[in-house]
Order: structure tokens, then sequence, then C-alpha cells
């Protein structure tokens, strides 16, 4: 019981096996039974007929316990049958995963593949999740990525026990949902008429065609019902002030010059163009907000940006400078602050937690219940948590999967150098010099998939895997342990559902760069130089923001 990823508390393993029959019967309550078919989708298997809470025979008992906390779990195969004990229905989705992992490879594929013997060996499993928020964060704003890859992303994060999915839906280089309050955000704002294929600043090169797309609020309602099947939370996020071109050449009224005419940016990089923080604007993104929010049905947490902000038009705008004055607030930086709890307070309206990157908490006084996202380091990370906010752990190193796997001339193009499969599954995101006050504000932690190098999905699963099951590993079980050797029977799982990973070894014949614009570039800013100067940003904007009080 070696190869389970990601390990499970307590396993017992026992003599003999189990023999599941595609089409078999699974008897309990119909929210549990319906989870683990979800997981065995591959065996056809049937619930008990009425809704009946046991069944003879059945070879899939599944009961609840009120005892067990969320997401736990317990799993009993005997050579007569296989209990299933869960707390929730997201416990027993994950019993199911877990019994998926104890049959062969086959079990990943779509369809029962003749001849596969259909056996698990028995054993005593017993889980619960170390965190509460497991994720992953998708852009797809950089590059769209089309609903059946925002599925397909959701049923491998259930496969690996991952419960978040933070959706990036707008940024400078596209608006990527539906408005019906506000139109031309998706008939304007979510295409541009070419891309950038300079990798370096200073190059100029585009590719000179077209790209776009966007998700419509049906769409959305879709995404959101298959994740909650899936026990998955979609966390959406619109990144205001700043990255707002593609809103500004919707709605160029919006900017704090009104005058100005802005495009959808067609290159990476962070953009002057913010959005004012007038009313007007706050009344546009509440309807904006409101409309994201129904369509998803269930939004726990809202993800508002705040990061990467050039505040000087609205150093230089006369109307911001007097409504800041009329505030009482003295700086740009402070309109910030409280510009970013007006829209928490909109979203508290709505029954939805903000969330933010960690420019926001550095920047000023955020509302006590939101999340901050510490991406430029665990050490802003620990002083958003000692000032009493809940945080979900998102550093550059090792979370940041856009950088390549290796500082080698045969990966394909990366942001950077390097973050390897055993970078993550080193990481700690509770780091032990902590105090247990500080530690208890970490809820878990997610890696992010920013798309400005993931034009496709083969590249997404490249860039996702084997480093997510790393992190699902750490996030999960709370420690790297058995993980190396469990890796090896989990990739031809992976090989079975089709997902095109990076091998450990390196990339294979047709998943490298080659020679042209798609190669990597060694020599490329090393991560853990990235790190040293976020960290050395963090503490000087921390030295100057205003007290927290």
């Amino acid at each position: 019981m070696v190869d389970l990823i990601p390990g499970p508390r307590l396993v017992r393993p026992a003599p003999g096996s189990f023999a599941f029959t595609p089409g078999g019967l699974v008897s309990g309550p119909a929210e549990l039974t319906g989870a683990v078919r979800r997981a065995l989708a591959v065996l056809d298997l049937a619930g008990a007929a009425g809704g009946a809470e046991t069944a003879s025979g059945a070879a899939i008992t599944v009961e609840r316990d009120e005892h067990l906390a969320a997401e736990a779990y317990a799993v009993t195969v005997t050579p007569e049958a296989v209990r299933i004990v869960a707390g929730d229905a997201a416990g027993a989705l994950y019993a199911g995963q877990t019994l998926r992992q104890l049959l062969p490879a086959a079990a990943f594929r779509s369809a029962a593949v003749p001849g596969t013997a259909w056996t698990a060996p028995c054993v005593h499993i017993e889980d619960a999740p170390r965190f509460s928020w497991r994720g992953a964060h998708l852009d797809v704003s950089r590059h769209f990525l089309p609903k059946r890859e925002v599925l397909r992303m959701i049923d491998l994060l259930a496969v690996h026990k991952l419960n978040r999915l933070h959706l990036h839906l707008a940024d400078d280089q596209g608006w990527r949902v539906e408005s019906r309050a506000y139109p031309l955000l998706h008939e304007i704002g979510s295409h541009r008429a070419r891309t950038t294929t300079a990798h370096f600043h200073g190059e100029q090169r585009f590719d000179g065609t077209p790209h776009g797309g966007y998700h419509t609020l049906a769409d959305l309602a879709e995404i959101g019902a298959y994740a909650r099947a899936r026990g998955v939370t979609v966390v959406p996020e619109i990144d205001v002030p700043g990255h707002a071109s593609a809103i500004l050449a919707a709605y160029p009224h919006l900017g704090a010059d009104p005058a100005a005419s802005h495009e959808v940016l067609d290159r990476w990089g962070i953009s002057p163009a913010i959005l004012s923080p007038l009313p007007g604007t706050v009344e546009f993104l509440a309807a904006v907000f409101a409309e994201i929010v129904q369509a998803l049905g269930e939004v726990p947490y809202f993800h508002i940006g705040g990061d990467e902000c050039v505040l000087d038009d609205w150093a230089s705008s006369a109307e911001i400078t007097a409504y800041r004055e009329s505030l009482g607030l003295d700086t740009p930086a402070e309109l910030h602050a409280r510009f970013l709890r007006e829209l928490a307070d909109v979203l508290a309206g709505l029954g939805c937690r903000a969330v933010v990157w960690d420019e926001a908490f550095v920047s000023g006084e955020l509302r006590a219940d939101t999340i901050v996202m510490p991406w430029r380091g665990m050490g802003v990370g620990r002083r958003a948590a000692a000032a009493g906010h809940d945080i979900v752990a998102t550093p550059v190193f090792p979370l940041y999967f856009d950088y390549a796997e290796a500082a080698s001339p045969e990966e394909p193009v990366a942001i950077g150098d390097t973050v390897t499969v055993a970078d993550v599954a080193a990481f700690e995101p509770v780091p032990p010099s902590w105090t247990p006050q500080e530690a208890g504000r970490v809820l878990g932690a997610q890696f992010q998939l920013w798309t400005e190098r993931i034009p496709d999905g083969r590249t997404l699963d490249y860039r996702a895997w084997p480093r997510g099951c790393a992190l699902a590993q750490i996030t999960w079980s709370g420690q790297a342990a058995g993980f190396a050797a469990a890796l090896p029977a989990h990739l031809s799982r992976l090989d079975a559902y089709g997902v095109e990973y990076r091998p450990v070894e390196g990339p294979r014949p047709w998943q490298r760069g080659g020679t042209g614009d798609r190669r990597h570039r060694p020599g490329a800013v090393p991560v853990a130089e990235v790190m040293r100067r976020l960290e050395e940003m963090t503490h000087e904007a921390d030295s100057t923001r205003p007290s927290l009080g």
C-alpha cells in the first residue's frame, strides 16, 4: 500500500482481495452513494433500488458517521465486500477515489478495458485532510482555455483530493466571462488582435493571430455544478483595480483618465492601466460580481486581486485626489486599501469572503475576514497571519508552475528556472518557526498556473502534473513521506487517464521546446533570485504602510 497519492493517514493491509463486478450495487444514502459512483464510474455501479439505505449482496455499502469531520472517511475491503464510512459527500467521494487507486490503472480510463481483473487488495484505511484549502489556480485570461479544459481540470483535482479551483477570469490580456449587465466586457474585452512571441523585455515580436474567447454565464453555472458534484469549490477572480486593460478597452470611462483609450493587451508584464476608485466603479463591479455569483450558484470565496497596481494615474487625477481628500485619506495607497475594502463589503453582502493577493494586505487595512494569498513569499504571509488574516500559501517558489521543471534547453519555454517535483514535495505550508496562532491561520496551499506560456491543454498537462500530485500530497497528508515511492505507479494511472504530464526524467521528444519560439532559454532568471527580490520588496512596502491598528 505504498502507491496511494495522496497517502492516507492510516493503512492496515490484510490478506486476500475483493473482486468487483461491473454493474454491481452500491447501497446507502443517495448523496453518499452518488459520490462513490462518480469516482468509480468505469465500473458502471448502480445505486440501491428505491433508495434503500442497505441492500443485501451490495458490492459496496456506504454509511454516514456524523462524528467524522468534513472530507474524512474510512474504507474497509474484505474478500466479501467493501464498506465505506464517511462524514459527508466529499468524504464518500474521496473514499471512492482511494478505491479507484486500489484497482488496476485501467480504472482511470473512460470505459472498461476488456480483460481487466477488477480486484482490490484487502485493507482498512482511515483518512482525513490536513488542510481545508487544497487547490489550483488556473489563469484563463492570458490564454483562453475552453470549458472542456476547465471541466477536465476539475476531474483531475478530484482524483487528487484537491478541492479548490481558483479561476482567474480577467486580466489585461482578456476578459473571460459573459456579462449581461455590461455586454461590452465580453464583446470587446474577450479578444486581442495578436499575442507577443517575445520572451524577454525589450524584444518586439508578435504572432499576428487574433486570440480570444469567454465563458458564458450558462457555462459558469455548469462549471460550478460540475465542480460541486466532485467536491471542488470554484473561486472566481476578477483582478482589480490594476490589470484592467481589457475592462477599460470596453468601458474607458471607468479609468482614471476617462478620455484615454485602451486596448486589450497583446504582451505580458505589468500594465499601468487602472480602474478609477470612484463610487461609479464600485457600482459597476458590484453588478458584475452579482452576475458571477448568481451563475456559479455557491460562491463562499471571491478573489478581487489587488496586486501589481500602478497608482500614478490616481495621484495625477484632480478628481480622484479630491475624492481621496474628501474621505480623509492621505495617500493613493490608502485609497487603494479603501477601494478593496468597499469591494469586500459588497461581496459580504453576496455571501462571499473576499480573497486578495498579498499587495492588498501590505497597502493597508482589510476587512478582518479577508483571506490573503502571499505569492511573494511566506514572510509576508506570516505578517498577514500575525495581523489576524487567514492565508492560503501561494509562494512563487515552489508553487508557481509556470516556471520550468529544469534549467535545460530541452524544456519548453517557461517564465524562469526552476521548480521541480521534489521542490514542491519538500514545501511546508506552515514554517516551523511560526507561532501556534500564526500557524492556525494557514488554511492550506494551492499551485498557480499562469498561462502566458501555456497556450493549450497539452501544455497545461505538462506544467500541472506531476508537480500537482506533490501539492496534493503535502496539503492532504501533510508530509512528503512515501511520495517518491508512490509516484511511478501513480503516473501509470495518469497515463490511463490520458494526462500528458512531464516525465520525471525529462520531456518526451514531442514535449521538448525545439529550436523555435517555444524553446527554453537557459539562463532565464532563477526562481531563487526572484524570491529574494520579492521578499525585499515586501519588507520595503511593509515599513511604509499605514498601521494595522
